[in-house]
């Protein structure tokens, strides 16, 4: 699928609809900040994400060179929330805003976000070209691979696979997944990531079978645990560290290509320290960052120069060709359709 095909055929409208909630939501403030340039403001999900940007980035090689590094923390959606709120602003109050590869395209859509300049950021010319976005630039990524407990089941091959209603109340899916699990599925059928009528048989077979769903990762997670469930689809980061908290999983890459998940960061059109956010957007691509993350997080470099120890990427990450089979998200497509991919999966799928 081509970047282009990804910025075709959105309206304003389709956009705005596909934000239900977003303006509602309360702003988060932040305290005065200082005038002067030495001052970046990130907008970042809390925990260990922010623990490691800390880390391996803003006290490693930004608070050497005189950089005062501020998080704002909160959740994905009330920050999207205080840019919209903040649009019409002169002077916003972040630098830079951490989201995921969808939300980084939707904020770039909705107009409050700017391009990002490349040539601002030496480093990039060691970025991998799929994490290259006019809209955004890709910090980790993993990839949507089929897990499964050795000792409960065959290893699944594929998304088909996994989701072979055989399995029966073995196998388990995720609400809060619902998007990707829903493109699995079409992928499975033969279909591709904007067909995705091909695979909701599929997933109802399964249903039918005896399947659960769980609402969240982590309640996904305690069931692998208590092997309530040996079978799902999961990001193989997150699979890394479940098997770090002593979950019995393996995890396969499926044949059908996986899906690929990818956070990075944009910067406000009306971010103050535009000078600041690339400087932090050139310390992120560090190959000593990169690497940082990929031991601590189990998430994958987006530069090519990061050394990552063989036995660590052989747990982490993908082959060469399971890299080129890597299935791209469409967008655009789950922005534009989200209202009614949501309403299937609770209407049609929970019921």
């Amino acid at each position: 699928m081509s970047r282009d095909t990804m910025h075709s055929g959105l309206g304003r409208r389709s956009l705005l609809k596909g934000m239900a909630g977003f303006a509602g939501l309360a702003a988060l403030g932040l305290p005065a900040r200082a005038q002067g340039a030495g001052r970046v403001v990130v907008g970042t999900w809390g925990g260990d994400y922010a623990r490691l940007l800390n880390e391996h980035i803003e006290a490693a090689l930004l608070t050497p060179e005189g950089w005062e590094v501020i998080q704002d923390q909160a959740g994905d959606p009330e920050r999207r929330s205080k840019m919209l709120a903040e649009r019409r602003l002169p002077r916003g109050t972040t630098d830079l805003q951490g989201l995921n590869g969808p939300n980084m395209y939707q904020v770039y859509e909705l107009g409050i976000t700017q391009e990002i300049d490349y040539d601002r950021i030496p480093n990039a010319a060691n970025l991998m070209p799929s994490m290259r976005y006019e809209y955004g630039i890709g910090h980790i990524y993993s990839g949507m691979v089929c897990l499964y407990n050795p000792d409960m089941l065959e290893a699944p091959a594929s998304y088909a696979a996994s989701f072979d209603p055989a399995l029966g109340n073995r196998l388990g899916f995720i609400d809060i997944q619902y998007q990707y699990t829903m493109i699995a599925a079409a992928l499975a059928a033969g279909g591709s990531v904007t067909a995705i009528d091909a695979g909701k048989e599929m997933l109802l077979e399964a249903r039918r079978a005896g399947a659960r769903i769980y609402p969240t990762n982590e309640a996904f997670a305690q069931a692998l645990s208590a092997e309530e469930i040996g079978a799902g689809i999961m990001w193989k980061a997150r699979a890394v560290q479940w098997q770090d908290a002593g979950i019995n999983i393996q995890s396969v890459a499926p044949s059908e290509g996986a899906l690929s998940y990818v956070s990075g960061f944009v910067i406000p059109r009306n971010a103050p320290n535009v000078d600041g956010a690339y400087a932090y957007l050139n310390a992120m691509l560090e190959p000593s960052a990169q690497e940082g993350f990929a031991r601590d997080m189990g998430y994958n470099p987006t530069v090519e120069n990061a050394e990552v120890p063989a036995e660590l990427n052989e747990r982490i990450g993908f082959t060469a060709e399971e890299v080129a089979a890597l299935n791209d998200p469409d967008y655009g497509f789950i922005l534009e359709n989200d209202v009614e991919m949501k309403e299937w999966w609770d209407r049609e799928f929970k019921a």
